[in-house]
């Protein structure tokens, strides 16, 4: 391929008259990537997407078990989000969109599998009764919530930790048994370190606003019960795997004239007289407009010479990594605990010392999962910001971990018939207290020049609909730089 096989063939003026698409590249093709390609594309401006690695979709995929289809990364998106399911719907997807065969998840905690109570925002707790017939917490726990009317007001400022906060407001009890295994499945991180306003923004306004944040969750209750989508299901999957998303996304790309390259690192962006200039690889991609969709370091490294503000902000993101270990059993030799009964699945708050962290018994999760009649499957999560050391494991040790903490926890003592071991290094950026005043800084540094946007995990939420809106927010910024065919910017 010569150099000039990746250039565009006009004049790179943003808005050129002639009414021809402008040109973007879209660095990085996990599903933020691919979704801003998808938007860029609907509005008829001409795409380059670019990913270093030899597949596409992050930390989404789609993968093969025993024969069975799988998901090795993120299985679900959240269905009371439009996005993502609307990114589905828009690629041929919209039929295979399925809600959950199951939502009963438990918490395994105080030596015994427990159900995961229900009235609670995030692990906040607004009604008391399910809360005490889990025996999730103790009575001194329960007492502690019962008496917050006794706490003076608890300072919240321009952000706070979610950890701190409620623990101030109902005890450290809350916290660490349900609040940080919720918390912590979604950022794999420290509820005492996350941003509540980065994180759980409804319950920072309810904290800014209600002198007792027990007020403040049952009213947002009341709210949600009100909202149409309340009484559909909170999350949703793709009949074969969520994996299936970002395949289907790039496949609609192709179809309507991106180029996409994979095995392809980007070296270097540079503002241009005209545009922007970006090296891929050997070549060289002359672009009206550049949307940096990669993790931190990444995008980091590609700002230094041209937005050091942005670069520094950006170097400061810590991330968490984590394993996902799939498992393949003979339902035979499964305990009724694991198949009987319709059970999601189980998370374990860090505070009562496992190695796992979660575990989704995925055949009675998903329909699509569950087919088979001979096999089963299983997967568990190891691994979360500041508790990374049993990561250092090999495979087969993790595979170990794991099913010694699934015998102590619901009885298991069959040996998997295959299992595989995904590791996502630096997998999850973290929101400490201050991530929005960072993510506006950097986005504000960005900005200053015209055609480059930013997004991805690390800026407006880790979920699927969260990176779809923040790449929807970036083509949006940048076709209305460069302009669309038939106008004239």
């Amino acid at each position: 391929m010569h150099e000039a096989d990746m250039r565009t063939d006009r004049p790179d003026v943003p808005g050129a008259p002639d009414g021809s698409p402008g040109h973007v590249v879209v660095v990085g093709g996990g599903i933020a990537g691919l979704a801003a390609a998808h938007r860029l594309l609907a509005d008829g401006v001409r795409v380059t997407l670019v990913e270093a690695g030899p597949r596409l979709g992050g930390k989404l995929r789609a993968g093969e078990l025993a024969g069975l289809p799988v998901d090795l990364g993120a299985e679900s998106v959240l269905a009371r989000r439009p996005e993502a399911l609307e990114l589905a719907r828009a690629v041929g997807l919209g039929e295979a969109l399925q809600a959950p065969a199951t939502a009963t998840a438990h918490l395994w905690t105080r030596g015994e599998l427990r159900p995961m109570p229900r009235g609670h925002v995030m692990g906040v707790p607004g009604d008391l009764g399910p809360l005490a017939a889990s025996g999730v917490l103790s009575p001194e726990g329960l007492a502690r919530i019962g008496a917050e009317h006794e706490q003076p007001p608890t300072e919240i400022g321009e952000d706070v930790a979610v950890g701190a906060y409620v623990a101030a407001r109902l005890g450290r009890e809350v916290v660490d048994r349900l609040v940080e295994p919720l918390l912590g499945g979604v950022y794999a991180g420290d509820a005492y370190r996350i941003s509540m306003r980065a994180a759980v923004p409804q319950l920072f306004e309810a904290a800014r606003t209600h002198a007792l944040l027990g007020d403040g969750v049952r009213e947002l209750q009341r709210r949600a019960a009100q909202q149409p989508q309340a009484a559909g299901p909170v999350f949703a999957g793709i009949d074969g795997g969520i994996g299936r998303l970002p395949l289907a996304v790039a496949d609609a790309c192709r179809a309507a004239g991106a180029r996409i390259l994979l095995d392809t690192p980007v070296r270097e962006v540079t503002r241009t007289a005209g545009g922007w200039r970006v090296v891929a690889g050997a070549e060289a991609v002359e672009a009206d407009g550049v949307i940096l969709a990669t993790p931190a370091g990444a995008a980091a490294r590609l700002l230094d010479g041209t937005v050091p503000a942005a670069a520094a902000e950006l170097r400061s993101v810590e991330y968490a990594s984590m394993a996902l270990v799939t498992m393949a059993f003979r339902r035979s030799e499964l305990p009724a605990s694991v198949t009987g009964g319709g059970a999601s699945g189980f998370l374990v708050p860090p505070v009562d010392g496992r190695t796992i962290k979660a575990s989704t018994f995925s055949s009675n999760k998903w329909a699509w999962a569950g087919t088979d009649p001979e096999l089963f499957l299983l997967r568990t999560s190891v691994g979360r910001h500041g508790d990374e050391a049993d990561l250092a494991r090999d495979d087969a040790d993790l595979v170990g971990v794991s099913l010694a903490d699934l015998g102590a926890a619901v009885g298991l003592a069959a040996r998997p018939v295959a299992s595989t071991v995904t590791r996502w290094d630096g997998g999850l950026p973290q929101y400490p207290v201050g991530h929005l005043a960072r993510v506006a800084r950097i986005r504000d540094a960005v900005a200053a020049l015209p055609g480059l946007a930013v997004c991805g995990a690390l800026y407006d939420g880790v979920g699927i609909p969260a990176c779809v809106a923040s790449a929807h927010a970036a083509a949006d910024a940048v076709t209305a730089v460069i302009g669309t065919p038939g106008t004239d910017h």
